[in-house]
């Protein structure tokens, strides 16, 4: 079976969010989150909010909409608040919070409940083989209009 709609999380209202199980890979001698797994939490709920969107990697990477493009993260700034530890069931919320030209920006909070316990956020280049910015295919860019604030918008 390869369609099981509870591994790439859910859209929501605003967003996205993917359930994340820390296991003991994800930790370090003190059995505390590793800093470097929550960039691997955020990576898979990005990638997650864009599959559910239906903008794919991989038909991207292969040219399916034109020219082949990729996604190039430009920038990330982590705000750790407190540690997740083994067994901790987090959630991973994502939004878009600008989408301009060839750059995305969003928005990533992991919870365990309620309690924040990092944040991120993260610019996104849509990029071309050659490492160039480019705008996405409109197709896709409609899609992912659909979840952006509408005051930040420039079409």
């Amino acid at each position: 079976m390869t369609d099981w709609p509870d591994l790439s999380g859910r859209l929501e209202e605003g967003g996205h969010v993917l359930p994340v199980r820390v296991y003991y890979e994800d930790t370090d001698f003190t059995g505390i989150v590793y800093h470097g797994a929550y960039v691997r939490f955020f990576e898979r709920a990005r990638s997650d909010f864009l599959r559910l969107m239906g903008i794919h990697h991989k038909e991207l990477a292969e040219g399916a909409h034109g020219n082949a493009l990729a996604f190039a993260v430009r920038g990330m700034t982590l705000d750790f608040q407190k540690p997740a530890r083994i067994d901790d069931i987090l959630q991973v919320h994502t939004s878009l919070s600008e989408y301009r030209g060839a750059r995305i920006k969003l928005d990533q909070l992991a919870y365990r409940g309620e309690e924040l316990l990092v944040s991120a956020a993260v610019t996104v280049a849509v990029i071309t083989n050659e490492g160039r910015p480019t705008r996405l295919p409109v197709k896709l860019s409609e899609k992912l209009a659909r979840h952006a604030p509408d005051d930040l918008l420039d079409g």
